[in-house]
């Protein structure tokens, strides 16, 4: 199981794991606890319970960069084209946004 801290304005957020069934992202509980704390997406809001999907969300799909940078990365990284979390986590450490993915050691 594959997995990855998600950093909100350099603030750990949370962490998204790759699971037997898909995806789960969970809010870390002190990102949670405190009161400034904002969603990362409006589609997936602050809340203590994990959101489970089947495919990798949407949102953090969209982090992924496309097009000839998309195949660049493939190229240099020698990425699988069809494993958008490995790309997730290897390509969005420094995102436009306030949204970072830090790969957790343990996928090294």
């Amino acid at each position: 199981m594959r997995r990855a801290q998600v950093f909100y304005k350099n603030e750990l957020a949370g962490i998204i794991s790759e699971t037997d069934d898909g995806f789960q992202f969970k809010y870390n509980q002190q990102y949670l606890d405190n009161m400034s704390s904002k969603p990362i997406s409006l589609t997936l809001p602050l809340q203590p319970e994990s959101f489970k999907s089947k495919v990798l969300f949407a949102f953090f799909d969209g982090l992924i960069p496309e097009g000839w940078l998309l195949n660049i990365a493939v190229t240099n990284w020698k990425l699988k084209p069809n494993d958008r979390f490995g790309m997730l986590i290897t390509l969005c450490t420094d995102c436009i946004g306030c949204v970072s993915i830090i790969a957790l050691n343990e996928n090294l």
